[in-house]
């Protein structure tokens, strides 16, 4: 299968249906991507064939990447407008810093959030000592209409719920489950059911990168691009 070939693979099964009333199951396989001077991703979201899931316009996933001797991730200051991101760490450190004077470095387990709204600058990068591994994902979240020119912000949240049943452990990125509620923002509801990261469901597993779809609706493309 070539990084573009998507396949749709629909199953009766739970869940919602797409606009036409019928099931989604897909996996979208990643395309490499280089981002700023010496990190490349693995982009599931935009793809060929689905740009959106739910709210989800964007999905790059990182790592894990030996950077002992490396400078690690190093993106130059861009512009963002109409849309949020969200940064989370699975291994090692990122260094935001935005056009509000936001300075932040993000560990795992934590919550960087940035709204763009009407407009923002943001630089990532790698501290200067930084750990010796790096791995981490970032998906950008598509505001409404009535919320795509708010004032631009940064949140940071060092601690996020933790949600436990038979089986799983889930620690809330974003939105709600189970109860549970994340304390980042949002314009668009999220909800997840047993899914590591809070939100519609979406995954970027250690080994092997996919997207998998199911029950997702169509909702105003992205427009932002990097």
């Amino acid at each position: 299968m070539s990084n573009l070939d998507v396949r749709p693979k629909p199953v009766q099964c739970g869940g919602q249906d797409d606009v036409a009333g019928r099931p989604v199951h897909q996996l979208l396989p990643p395309r490499r991507v280089p981002l700023g001077e010496s990190t490349v991703v693995r982009r599931l979201l935009p793809s060929l064939g689905r740009r959106m899931v739910g709210a989800w316009c964007f999905v790059d996933h990182y790592g894990p990447d030996d950077i002992t001797d490396e400078p690690g991730m190093q993106v130059p200051p861009h512009p963002h407008i109409g849309l949020q991101t969200v940064s989370w760490l699975h291994g090692g450190e990122v260094l935001h810093r935005d056009s509000l004077g936001s300075l932040q470095t993000i560990r795992p387990k934590q919550l960087g959030l940035m709204t763009a709204g009407r407009a923002i600058s943001h630089s990532e990068e790698s501290p200067r000592d930084h750990s010796p591994i790096l791995h981490g994902a970032q998906l950008w979240v598509a505001l409404p209409d009535t919320h795509r020119h708010t004032d631009p912000s940064w949140e940071f949240h060092a601690d996020l719920p933790v949600v436990t049943a038979p089986g799983f452990t889930a620690t809330l990125l974003l939105g709600e489950l189970d109860g549970a509620a994340s304390p980042g923002t949002t314009f668009t509801p999220h909800h997840g059911r047993g899914h590591r990261a809070g939100g519609r469901r979406r995954r970027a597993p250690t080994g092997r990168t996919g997207l998998r779809v199911r029950g997702a609706h169509h909702v105003r493309p992205c427009r932002d691009r990097r």
